[in-house]
């Protein structure tokens, strides 16, 4: 799960910009020891974890506002379990790191992406996944009054091809990404499916909209 917004599995989220470039002696070292074998590595890969949890816990504590309900500290539960899940995509994307930064660096943008994705999950705990029409009422009312009836009706119109020119699991990732702003990484946890499968989806659904929109 490196850094960035689509993807799927291991590589759910991609990987930062690579440019080509000489790692610095200390990023070298990393690589080298994290790409080697016996107690060495397992020093090393201990060692990029206790980095990674102070990552995930600096931005923990920056977004706790989004689940204030969350105990203090059951912070350094998740920082530990968003750690993991950071430590596992770095390593295996060891081979896309170009040294256009500090490794460390690099490795720390894992642990914000995974803590950013932990803090949405958590947020939406115990919630349903909103997939019926609530978004409408939202839209309607951005509308503004110069929109005037032309608007009203290009949104009756949206309204309309939503409902007849997607197929039942396009209609129901349209209205939770599109329409009721449901994370994609929550949404697709709970539908046990994965992100880059989901924008797919969205990618498709919103290509028949245009299409019948246009006609």
């Amino acid at each position: 799960m490196a850094p960035a917004d689509a993807g799927d599995g291991v590589g759910d989220v991609p990987c930062p910009p690579l440019h080509a470039a000489a790692p610095d002696a200390d990023s070298r070292e990393w690589l080298l020891r994290l790409s080697g074998e016996g107690r060495d590595r397992e020093q090393a890969v201990e060692a990029l974890h206790a980095l990674l949890v102070k990552a995930a816990r600096f931005t923990l504590i920056k977004r706790r506002a989004m689940v204030p309900e969350f105990p203090r500290e059951a912070l350094e539960d998740l920082a530990t379990e968003a750690a993991g899940e950071a430590l596992i995509a770095i390593l295996a994307h060891l081979d896309d790191y170009r040294g256009d930064s500090r490794f460390t660096t690099w490795a720390w943008k894992f642990a914000l992406v995974q803590s950013s994705v932990a803090v949405r999950r958590r947020s939406w705990m115990g919630r349903e996944i909103p997939v019926g029409t609530d978004g409408w009422a939202s839209l309607e009312r951005g509308v503004s009054l110069e929109a005037g009836v032309e608007g009203r009706e290009r949104l009756d119109a949206l309204r309309r091809a939503v409902e007849r020119e997607l197929t039942p699991h396009q209609r129901t990732v349209f209205v939770a990404l599109a329409l009721n702003g449901v994370p994609v990484d929550v949404l697709a946890e709970r539908m046990r499916t994965t992100r880059g499968a989901l924008y797919k989806t969205l990618h498709d659904a919103r290509h028949k909209l245009r299409a019948q929109l246009a006609t």
